[in-house]
């Protein structure tokens, strides 16, 4: 039922995102909006906040990249790492797609009650609490 929900939901994200101009995957904008709370982080701390696969989300920031949403540059700190920043472009992409996003959810959720429904994201939030798994 979980994977089920999953297909649903980020098939809602797509068509909506997609009618509202946006081109953007629920990873990339994942990733946008861990970029917006943490102005620079390094390719591998974007996949453990937003656990996500290390090894795939150096795609997901190419395309990031290559749309002007985000910019990398070698990282000081460590020079075989690459820091990764939100762009102005990114920052405009992500505030239109919030309050979509943000919508989405009464929409996935549609055949439960109100009640329900915060029910089930008190459920969810507490299934997911401190785990420790990768995507």
């Amino acid at each position: 039922m979980i994977r089920r929900l999953h297909q649903i939901s980020s098939q809602v994200f797509q068509h909506r995102l997609a009618a509202a101009g946006l081109e953007l995957t629920p990873v990339q904008f994942a990733t946008l909006t861990i970029l917006d709370t943490h102005p620079v982080l390094e390719q591998a701390q974007i996949a453990a906040l937003i656990a996500y696969d290390r090894a795939t989300i150096g795609g997901v920031i190419d395309r990031l990249e290559q749309r002007g949403y985000v910019t990398r540059k070698t990282s000081v700190r460590d020079r075989r790492a690459r820091d990764v920043s939100l762009s102005d472009a990114g920052l405009k992409a992500l505030r239109q797609a919030e309050p979509i996003v943000t919508d989405l959810q009464s929409e996935i959720l549609k055949n439960l009650t109100q009640s329900e429904q915060r029910d089930l994201i008190a459920l969810l939030t507490k299934a997911v609490k401190d785990t420790d798994h990768d995507a």
